[in-house]
């Protein structure tokens, strides 16, 4: 683990020139007390042009959205390195265009289709699968909400090791390559299932990363059971830990909705401040502040995306989280389970 210092970096002038006038913040709506959809915020749909894309020197020097400049600054300073092939390796993703819906319909019950969707995830290349209702209130602004009533959400998990070689370096990309390469298979797994489902007669539509996609992924996986939101502003999984990356499928496939899971690692975060000290930046508040009408743990949004950018996208935050420890958090949530239980009788 390289933990840089605060006060040695400073933003590059070549990106500082990028940032534009409007706060991140303020676009994630940080300090608003009314509940509001979510505006995409980083990794904007119209950053890349195409599939047919194969080297990042080609990709558009601008965005519509006004952190687009610096989605594609990350994108060209990546370009010299082996990052570009995995993120531009389109036929290792799920594929552009899903297989018709078959015309043949097969009827079953939701609890048998749900019982067997996870199978199926399990058995092609997920670690993590969880089923919810499809709640509107999770599609940015920008995008049209869609007439399907359910969300299968997939996680898989990242090399424990390897994302310990953080923040990517020149000399070092490990971790970085780690991180594109589960974008790749948690993609494909959703492409993979999204086909599936439609060669049963259902409907069903896939979202991947790192692009923002149609919705907020975080808020179905919490609604899912993969587990509880992380002073460092990602999910923390009672097996995984935080070092798990998301896609899902929405579909018309009748299914059962998994329960929350609530084991107190949100109990945890409040005292622990390992990946408050590791942010080089100083991006990771120690309290919960309020954004869109919800008081919940928040990354500085302006302070964290410059350094994210030339360190080929950082990671330390979710790397040093004790619950990532391989082994760890299914002790760690058994704990806190058990202390919670403990708390609520006396």
């Amino acid at each position: 683990m390289k933990k840089a210092e605060t006060s040695k970096w400073q933003i590059s002038e070549e990106q500082r020139a990028l940032l534009p006038s409007v706060s991140g913040n303020e676009i994630n709506g940080l300090g608003e007390t009314q509940h509001r959809l979510p505006d995409i915020v980083y990794w904007p749909n119209d950053s890349v042009n195409n599939a047919a894309q194969t080297q990042y020197e080609n990709l558009p020097k601008a965005s519509k959205h006004p952190y687009g400049p610096l989605v594609n600054f990350m994108r060209q300073r990546s370009a010299g390195t082996p990052i570009r092939k995995i993120y531009t390796d389109f036929e290792n993703r799920a594929p552009k265009q899903l297989d018709d819906i078959s015309s043949t319909v097969v009827d079953d019950t939701a609890e048998n289709w749900t019982e067997k969707v996870k199978e199926f995830v399990l058995e092609n290349e997920g670690n993590l699968v969880g089923v919810t209702a499809l709640k509107s209130e999770w599609f940015y602004t920008s995008e049209e909400t869609v007439d399907l009533p359910w969300v299968v959400v997939i996680g898989v998990s990242m090399d424990y090791e390897k994302m310990q070689h953080v923040p990517p370096t020149d000399e070092d990309l490990q971790s970085a390559i780690e991180v594109g390469e589960k974008y790749n298979q948690v993609d494909r797994a959703a492409g993979k299932l999204a086909n599936w489902i439609r060669a049963q007669g259902w409907d069903a539509e896939n979202q991947g990363g790192p692009n923002s996609g149609k919705m907020l992924l975080t808020p179905a996986a919490l609604a899912c059971g993969f587990g509880e939101l992380g002073k460092h502003g990602s999910i923390i999984n009672r097996e995984f830990g935080s070092i798990i990356r998301l896609s899902c499928v929405r579909t018309s496939l009748p299914l059962v909705a998994d329960d929350v899971d609530i084991f107190g690692a949100d109990d945890f975060c409040t005292q622990c401040q390992v990946c408050s000290n590791a942010c080089p930046v100083d991006a990771i508040a120690s309290d919960k502040q309020m954004v869109r009408g919800e008081e919940k743990w928040y990354v500085n949004f302006d302070k964290c995306v410059p350094y994210f950018n030339e360190n080929y996208a950082c990671a330390i935050c979710i790397s040093v989280c004790p619950w990532s420890r391989p082994g760890v958090a299914p002790k760690m949530a058994e704990k806190m389970t058990r202390r919670k239980a403990r708390k609520e009788q006396q």
